[in-house]
């Protein structure tokens, strides 16, 4: 839960206020990231097959997940020679990109999602020991925030319950609920989602070399507090040398410092942190411009429109015209609440 520091000193009035504020209360950066990259109409199949079987998925799913509850099945990108395998009591995440492929062994044939679930539909749910349960899920997000982070994760990554005990609940209530239709079932399957994104990133970015930069600034001292003030508040008209002593620092050493970190100064950070802010807040469509400018820290829509032309080369308002976001579909699985046979959808 946000700290209720901020309420108390926000709008900031005075730098001590400021400094207060982030010296009594430590929110990551992390979290203001989850926060903004919710996702939205999560769909998920629950399929029980008997070899051969063979699923190919293709690469438009922002992210995919796989789990085994039973059995076990073989995942690969473009080579079966990487194929990995999909073990019950893990999940395996796949960023979108390029197609990738489930079977029963690597290297089988891989059918579309169409003709999958046509040759699949009469699958017996309780089917003998040989039979492989596993679900399938697809996440769409909004916005270049949870963009950033799903790009920071590598294309195939796997979970196990074995090292992160909170994936047995995880996979746990993901089979349950998909095996009724209950009122409510998209809001836990979206949240569902947030979990085992939380899951993820933690458990990539704690070992990755090439987690976000603003990730592993965050763990300095010297960086994190000017960067948590910057991302609570984007609006302000902050400056260099207010940064500065938010952080402890004579200028130039947090400019130093600053810069070796994310790899730009502090006012460029801030200022692609606002435009990412603007295009979530374009694509929504929920506000107008003006609301838009003094969101993101510009004085009125006409300073804000030329500063996000410089940044983008277009306009605001043609940029949120060309923005359009596709229905998620995966299998041709419906959306929970209108799927009449949840057990055996491919």
């Amino acid at each position: 839960m946000r700290c209720t520091l901020r309420l108390l000193f926000h709008p900031l009035k005075s730098l001590t206020s400021v400094r207060a504020a982030h010296i009594l209360c430590f929110v990551d950066l992390l979290y203001d990231h989850l926060m903004r990259a919710h996702a939205t109409g999560a769909v998920f199949a629950r399929t029980v097959v008997m070899p051969p079987w063979g699923l190919r998925l293709g690469g438009s799913i922002q992210l995919a997940v796989h789990t085994v509850t039973r059995g076990k099945a073989w995942l690969w990108l473009d080579d079966p020679a990487g194929a990995v395998e999909l073990r019950p009591g893990e999940i395996t995440l796949v960023r979108g990109g390029s197609a990738h492929h489930i079977a029963h062994e690597p290297g089988a044939d891989c059918l579309e999602p169409d003709d999958f679930r046509a040759q699949h539909r009469q699958s017996v749910p309780n089917a003998g020991p040989a039979a492989t349960v596993f679900l399938c899920g697809a996440y769409q997000f909004s916005g270049d925030v949870a963009s950033g982070l799903l790009d920071a994760l590598p294309r195939v990554l796997t979970l196990s319950s074995a090292i992160d005990e909170p994936l047995r609940d995880v996979i746990t209530l993901l089979s349950r609920e998909l095996t009724t239709v209950e009122p409510g079932q998209q809001t836990v399957l979206d949240r569902l989602l947030d979990v085992l994104l939380v899951l993820a990133l933690r458990s990539d970015f704690r070992q990755s070399a090439t987690a976000p930069r603003w990730y592993r600034a965050s763990a300095d001292p010297r960086l994190h507090a000017a960067l948590q003030a910057m991302h609570e508040d984007a609006s302000h008209p902050w400056t260099v040398p207010e940064l500065a002593a938010i952080s402890g620092l004579s200028r130039s050493a947090f400019a130093r410092a600053f810069r070796d970190g994310l790899g730009q100064a502090p006012l460029q950070y801030l200022t692609e942190w606002r435009m990412t802010l603007a295009r979530d807040h374009l694509r929504t469509g929920e506000l107008s411009l003006a609301r838009i400018a003094a969101a993101v820290g510009y004085g009125s829509p006409y300073a804000f429109a030329a500063a996000f032309r410089r940044h983008h080369g277009i306009p605001p308002g043609a940029w949120r015209q060309q923005q359009s976001t596709a229905p998620l579909t995966l299998n041709g699985a419906e959306a929970p609440a209108a799927r009449a046979e949840p057990d055996n959808h491919g």
